[in-house]
């Protein structure tokens, strides 16, 4: 199991949190809906029209909240949906009963968010014990939101952090 199955998913069942963008118009290291799940787009190949039909593009992405893998072939003039995606850095306040709580810019409290397990989660708690200030980015789109921080962007983050501090 790995460190994102943990999560759990609010899907609220709007379509606010996506927009249509053209395919042919996505770019590597974009978003876009595939299978429902917001990912990151890794790898994309554009074939060229054939003499009976349109380009096709191979769009691979991953989810920006799991990390698994999902892809897809779509026409190149089929509108796919795009979600937003916002990313927020919130200062790590104290670990209580397995929960980081954070605070935003405005001073409000969030408590939602677990502390990941294993090594990173040490690392965390050791930081935190040591007093160290630390800033967590938690990625959310409006459609889906995880209780649990995005794992690479901590990992990256308490990396930097340890590196800065020796």
């Amino acid at each position: 199991m790995s460190d994102h199955e943990d999560l759990e998913w609010e899907q609220t069942g709007d379509t606010r949190g996506t927009f249509q963008m053209q395919c042919s118009d996505l770019k590597k290291d974009g978003y876009v809906m595939l299978e429902g799940r917001p990912c990151k787009i890794v790898e994309m190949t554009t074939s060229k029209a054939g003499k009976h039909g349109s380009a096709k593009v191979d769009l691979v992405g991953t989810d920006i909240f799991t990390g698994k893998t999902y892809k897809g072939v779509f026409g190149s003039n089929d509108d796919m949906d795009v979600p937003n995606v916002n990313r927020t850095e919130y200062t790590l306040i104290n670990i209580e009963k397995g929960f980081l709580s954070l605070m935003d810019d405005n001073g409000d409290m969030h408590d939602d968010v677990k502390l990941p397990d294993g090594d990173l989660g040490k690392e965390i708690s050791t930081l935190v014990e040591d007093g160290e200030n630390l800033l967590v980015p938690v990625t959310t789109t409006q459609r889906h939101r995880a209780t649990s921080v995005t794992m690479e962007l901590i990992a990256t983050f308490a990396q930097s952090e340890h590196l800065m501090r020796n």
